[in-house]
């Protein structure tokens, strides 16, 4: 074939973007991408076609209407008086909030059980399969109403801490636990906690660069260094010398049994954490059988080679098998993280207003703007599920094998 053939050959004909298979490809996907924009354009027309007809158009301006109802649990400010779209966002941080504690939780019960179930421990082997057999094989929301009746049964009101010999007394007289939910202690700041709590992340920065370096200095130079009471100290010394040093700024307010009920602090409603321990203790089942998994595909002569150097299990757990393991656990981990936030729409079933109970509830039957509430609550559930894939798959390509 001279060079003439050849540059005829190379030269771009648009018959070749069904017959080169170097186009192929792309050319079927631009189709089908055309296609979805068309199918798309057609029902969004159609769908203002209707309203036209009907009289009605999406407008967002009820969003600045007074909400008139109130939320029981909240992070922000917020009375009835507030817009909705105030209320929206209460139900936005209500739901990030399930969230944020119900995959912390989850992964901590998961992670456990799952190592526990590989236990050589029999009687601790076999109470964790039945642990992850009973949980994943029952609904979700059958597992919330039965975990908040259970709260709501055996814990006690705040009556029962009143009188000289009360009923029930609060733990360390900081903490009360009733059935319409949990009191804490709250945090009081005053003048020079912002620098307290500069000093503490920084000290928790500290330590992720420590057990980094010590991680390096291992697989470089075959050194262990200690890190689990260099940690410690990092983490509390700093903050306690800033702390002390500029008179202890930040306080705490204790509840207190005022009335009928309690008054200070922190008020974590029964509805929040039985919704919260519900979908922890759920998702965590799943969670087991992935790191169960996980750590059975780490082949058992990587286990042996480190006990043969004189490893102790821990060690062998920690910095031979889980790293390993975790290229297997973390990719079905994100889908599980995604279920949490999108079960968290079951709270309205124990009264906990999330932005499905806010957005997709009242204020949709308030306002009859159900097409814009629904829009809305597509969207934020979209985002903050990209959100969670997005971070998750960082972690996951820094953890994958480099290949040269």
């Amino acid at each position: 074939m001279n060079t003439s053939e050849l540059a005829r050959r190379d030269k771009f004909q648009f018959s070749m973007l069904l017959n080169d298979k170097r186009y192929r490809s792309y050319s079927f996907q631009f189709f089908a991408l055309f296609i979805l924009i068309c199918a798309m354009a057609y029902l969004g027309k159609n769908l203002l076609e209707n309203l036209a007809a009907a009289g009605l158009n999406i407008s967002y301006s009820f969003l600045g209407e007074p909400a008139g109802y109130d939320i029981n649990q909240r992070l922000i400010e917020y009375n009835s008086q507030s817009t909705h779209l105030r209320a929206s966002i209460v139900g936005v941080l209500n739901t990030l909030l399930v969230a944020f504690l119900g995959c912390i939780a989850a992964t901590f019960f998961g992670v456990t059980a799952g190592i526990l179930r590989l236990s050589n421990n029999w009687i601790v082997a076999k109470l964790m399969m039945i642990y992850v057999e009973i949980f994943r094989n029952v609904p979700v929301l059958i597992w919330i109403l039965i975990i908040h009746s259970v709260f709501l049964a055996f814990l006690p009101q705040p009556k029962a801490f009143r009188g000289e010999n009360p009923e029930a007394t609060m733990l360390w007289d900081a903490f009360a636990f009733t059935g319409r939910g949990f009191y804490i202690p709250k945090p009081v700041f005053n003048d020079g906690s912002f620098l307290v709590i500069v000093t503490f992340i920084l000290s928790v920065i500290g330590i992720f660069v420590f057990r980094y370096y010590a991680r390096q200095k291992l697989y470089s130079e075959g050194k262990l260094l200690e890190t689990r009471w260099t940690s410690v100290g990092i983490f509390f010394i700093p903050t306690l010398i800033i702390y002390f040093a500029l008179g202890s700024p930040i306080g705490l307010e204790y509840p207190e049994l005022k009335g009928f009920n309690f008054k200070g602090g922190i008020h974590a409603r029964g509805s929040l954490i039985s919704l919260w321990f519900a979908l922890s203790i759920y998702t965590g089942a799943f969670i087991a059988e992935v790191v169960r998994a996980g750590i059975q595909s780490v082949d058992k002569g990587q286990s042996e080679a480190a006990g043969a150097l004189g490893m102790r299990p821990n060690f062998i757990m920690n910095l031979v098998i889980l790293p390993q393991a975790l290229r297997v656990i973390v990719p079905p981990l994100i889908s599980f993280y995604l279920n949490i936030t999108k079960n968290s729409s079951l709270a309205l079933a124990v009264g906990y207003m999330d932005i499905t109970g806010t957005l997709g509830g009242i204020t949709l039957n308030q306002t009859g703007r159900a097409i814009e509430a629904v829009l809305l609550l597509m969207l934020f559930y979209l985002v903050i599920s990209l959100s969670i894939s997005a971070i998750m798959n960082v972690y996951n390509r820094s953890i994958m094998l480099k290949e040269r």
